[in-house]
């Protein structure tokens, strides 16, 4: 069996504040802004490098048998980026509210990079879904 991961739903509140924070400020591109059906919109992003998009919707039912997400609820997405210095100060060209590179310490959390996959930035979404950037040492396809 082989499996991908292609697509997180995020849940949010106002779809056009939302697309405008992952396009404008993450840098995410818009691959799909659509209604599928009447009173159901679907914009699906896909961060800069990713083979893995998101999906923002109104109106669409639950999944059968699970329940729905609560904009703001969804926590530990996580992105990697081969400089994380650099895409960090992107975002906050970008107007995005990004925390200082931190690291896992002795004592919890630390200012200031880490070592090798020990570097990460942090930052919510308009509804609080919350996000990391982690540094990788190489780009994902040579891994």
């Amino acid at each position: 069996m082989e499996l991908t991961l292609e697509v997180i739903m995020v849940p949010v509140t106002d779809l056009e504040r939302s697309k405008k924070f992952y396009e404008e400020g993450c840098g995410f591109k818009v691959d799909v802004d659509q209604e599928v059906a009447p009173g159901i919109r679907i914009i699906q992003l896909t961060p800069p490098g990713s083979r893995c998009s998101i999906t923002l919707s109104s109106g669409l039912p639950d999944n059968p048998g699970q329940p729905g997400l609560v904009p703001g609820q969804l926590q530990g997405l996580q992105l990697c980026s081969t400089d994380l210095a650099a895409t960090r100060e992107a975002l906050v060209e970008r107007s995005v509210d990004v925390t200082p590179i931190q690291h896992v310490g002795d004592d919890g959390w630390a200012d200031g990079p880490g070592g090798e996959w020990n570097s990460f930035v942090f930052f919510t979404d308009p509804d609080g879904n919350g996000w990391a950037v982690q540094e990788a040492p190489s780009p994902l396809a040579e891994r």
